[in-house]
Formats: C-alpha cells, sequence, structure tokens
C-alpha cells in the first residue's frame, strides 16, 4: 500500500513555495492595512512612558468597535494646523477626556480634574525628583460630542490640546481630536527589548465619573 503523504514529489515543494510566499505576504499586507501596525516615537513627548526611538505596536481594530476610552494611548492622524504638515503626520498621546467630559486645571492639590473627579497621574515625566505639572495653565473645558482631549505624559514638551487650545484662542474644536481621525491604540512597546511592556490603562482613571 502506497502512501499518498510520503509519495509526493520532493520537486513539488519548490513548485508550492511561491504560492506560500504570495499568501504569507498577502496577509501581513492584511494585517498591517486593517489590523496591527508598528509605529516608532520621534519625539520626547511621551517620556517616560515612550522614549524617542521607542517601537510600539497598535491595534487598528478595536476602535472599529467602541470609541476609544480615558486614559488609553492613541496614535491619530494629526490636524495639519497641529503638524504643520499637509500630507498627514500620526502623533501619539493619551486620551484624557473623551466626548462631554469637563476637564479642569486644576484642584488644591495640583491635579486635573474630570467631571468633579480627581486625576492622580504618576505617569507624567519626572526627572531629577521633579514632576513635570499636569499643565502649565489654568483651563476649563468640555469635551464636544464625538472628540477627544489628549495630552503628552511629557507636559512640559509635548504639542497637544492644551497648546493647541491656547494657540486657538480657546477654540475647543481646533483643541480637540475627532474619533474618527484615530489609527488606533497602542498597547504595547516591544523594542528595544529591555523596555517591552504592556501600554495599560492606570487604575486612577477608574474612578472617573461619566458626565
Amino acid at each position: 500500500m502506497i502512501d499518498e503523504q510520503t509519495d509526493k514529489p520532493r520537486s513539488s515543494f519548490w513548485k508550492e513555495l511561491p504560492i506560500l510566499l504570495g499568501v504569507a505576504i498577502l496577509v501581513a499586507v492584511l494585517v498591517r492595512a486593517f489590523v496591527l501596525q508598528t509605529f516608532f516615537i520621534p519625539s520626547p513627548s511621551m517620556e517616560n512612558t515612550l522614549k524617542i526611538d521607542d517601537r510600539v505596536l497598535v491595534n487598528k481594530l478595536v476602535y472599529d468597535f467602541r470609541s476609544p476610552h480615558r486614559g488609553e494611548v492613541v496614535v491619530f492622524k494629526a490636524p495639519t494646523e497641529w503638524s504643520g504638515n499637509p500630507d498627514g503626520e500620526d502623533f501619539i498621546k493619551r486620551v484624557i477626556g473623551v466626548g462631554g467630559d469637563h476637564v479642569v486645571c486644576c484642584d488644591a492639590q495640583d491635579r486635573l480634574t474630570i467631571n468633579g473627579k480627581s486625576l492622580d497621574e504618576p505617569y507624567i515625566y519626572s526627572a531629577n525628583g521633579q514632576q513635570d505639572k499636569p499643565a502649565d495653565q489654568e483651563f476649563d473645558i468640555t469635551v464636544p460630542a464625538g472628540r477627544l482631549w489628549v495630552m503628552g505624559d511629557h507636559r512640559s514638551a509635548s504639542g497637544d490640546s492644551l497648546e493647541h487650545w491656547q494657540q486657538s484662542g480657546r477654540n475647543i474644536d481646533s483643541a480637540t481630536i475627532p474619533e474618527g481621525e484615530v489609527v488606533g491604540r497602542a498597547f504595547t512597546v516591544f523594542w528595544p527589548f529591555d523596555r517591552a511592556t504592556w501600554l495599560t490603562v492606570p487604575k486612577s482613571f477608574d474612578g472617573i465619573p461619566n458626565p
């Protein structure tokens, strides 16, 4: 009795190899286009959570099923007035406020408040024992529906919602990002290996009430 599996001509492997490689490339292209994508960090605006030249993996599918949540680190297509690049540019920031949220700086302990609840932010940039302030000026805003108030963890070095709120004469639409411009959620640092970590939502966001 002949075993058909072992009787298969060896040459058939080489004939099938281009097909297998083509399928693998197609799958990789589809995954990159619709599911996962890698991004590198070009600036210090998210230190020390993310450092220059870190590589992060972004889930591009998650926001097809829900809106971004407070505390998540997101990649988005920056408005031209943010980037100065008419061809578009990707930014990465942390979501602080979502549609309807009332965000204020600051309480008596120098913390942001969201919907009346103070927010502890241990992830804010710190160097030589000195932590950045949550904001460089007082503000009191309400995030429009379908938009996001985003800030970098390195508050003193981040071109974010607060900076563009200031520069636009306190125009809340210029200061916030449409949810539809979000590329995806950055969920892990995978390079360099000694900095590999999950980008989870800080526990301090758990107690923030809805507006």
